[in-house]
């Protein structure tokens, strides 16, 4: 005898479905048979809201949309306002601002991984201990902003402060202190057998169907493609330093899991090259005024290397504000995979393959 379809709701709960995000699913027992995402519930406006406000007074916004790496979000609204006005950021900013995003890469990262352990029920361990290194992060990062979370370091060419006295040699030792963790989190990890049997396998997505879907980031590079923005389409200096993607072929949570791991330590090798070849010189950018340069390109697209994917911002510039502004969101297009990577798979696997997307909310309901 068939059993009926049963359709079940899951959230909005805080932090299992990673804030106010409603899946409605489909079970054939405890089967997955469908999963919808159910979004909106935190909607921002943020894509309106700039038009109403001079440039430097928008960037606020964004960093609120990718709570877990502010500082790119706060770099990407910046960049695109500087394309739009042909400013060039000064080179000694360049490195300061490529040593910041990696270091808030590391945070989110640190950030995902506690919580991903935390997702599928097992090793709170891993939790605190991420959230520990995450802080130590975040404590560096606000001596260079002046704020520990929301920090709105960017300016038009520049960043508001320079680094502080002593920022490179602390920098440096947490550096060698991250590097030895990730490894111990690996032997850790990899070693456990729940861990792996709820990874390995797990929400797999081909190489064709993951490029199909639009995926980017650590879940696209997961599943063979070895696509990353900074290496693509390099910005700032990275075409300077000796940096490579990382990817795997398996495609499922595992390999998302390993990918993120590496792109750490990679991150890691990266803040070492940028701070030992900064250059000095000047790299504070351009006071906010409410008279701007004027625009030079009335149409603009940035694009970035988040976190979890590639972002992107399309601007249509106007003389004081933005006449228009539309925002590519990478975890807006990885939760659509959802649906394809969780067919088949038992209910409880759900959040294994939930945690390994690694998903911001507010970036989705921008």
């Amino acid at each position: 005898m068939l059993m009926p379809i049963t359709r079940i709701n899951i959230g909005p709960i805080h932090p299992s479905t990673h804030g106010v995000l409603r899946l409605v699913v489909d079970l054939d027992g405890d089967t997955i048979m469908n999963v919808e995402p159910h979004i909106g519930f935190l909607h921002r406006g943020v894509e309106k809201l700039v038009e109403n406000r001079l440039y430097m007074q928008s960037h606020v916004y964004m960093e609120k949309m990718d709570y877990a790496a502010p500082l790119s979000e706060d770099e990407l609204f910046v960049s695109t306002v500087e394309a739009a006005m042909g400013i060039e950021v000064k080179e000694r900013a360049q490195y300061i601002r490529v040593v910041l995003l990696e270091m808030q890469r590391l945070a989110s990262h640190l950030l995902w991984l506690g919580t991903m352990c935390n997702d599928i029920g097992q090793l709170f361990t891993v939790f605190m201990w991420a959230f520990a290194d995450r802080d130590m992060v975040i404590r560096l990062l606000e001596a260079a902003t002046g704020s520990r979370m929301f920090h709105v370091n960017m300016r038009l060419g520049g960043v508001i402060r320079d680094l502080p006295p002593d920022f490179d040699r602390h920098t440096l030792e947490l550096m060698d202190y991250l590097e030895k963790r990730i490894k111990e989190y690996e032997d850790f990890l990899e070693k456990n057998p729940i861990f792996m049997e709820r990874t390995k396998g797990i929400g797999t997505v081909s190489r064709a169907e993951a490029v199909n879907l639009g995926l980017s980031g650590p879940v696209l590079r997961a599943s063979g493609v070895s696509y990353d923005v900074r290496s693509s389409y390099p910005y700032y200096v990275y075409e300077k330093l000796n940096f490579s993607p990382h990817y795997r072929n398996e495609g499922d949570c595992f390999a998302r899991y390993k990918v993120r791991m590496l792109e750490m330590t990679e991150s890691i090798k990266i803040v070492r090259m940028a701070l030992g070849r900064m250059p000095e010189g000047d790299a504070a950018g351009m006071p906010v005024k409410l008279v701007m340069p004027p625009i030079k390109n009335r149409e603009v697209h940035v694009r970035r290397e988040m976190p979890r994917g590639e972002n992107a911002m399309y601007m249509i510039a106007d003389n004081q504000r933005p006449y228009r502004l539309s925002i590519r969101s990478s975890p807006f297009i990885n939760l659509a995979a959802l649906k394809y990577m969780s067919k088949g798979h038992k209910l409880a696997d759900l959040f294994a393959i939930l945690g390994s997307l690694d998903l911001v909310i507010a970036d989705i309901d921008k």
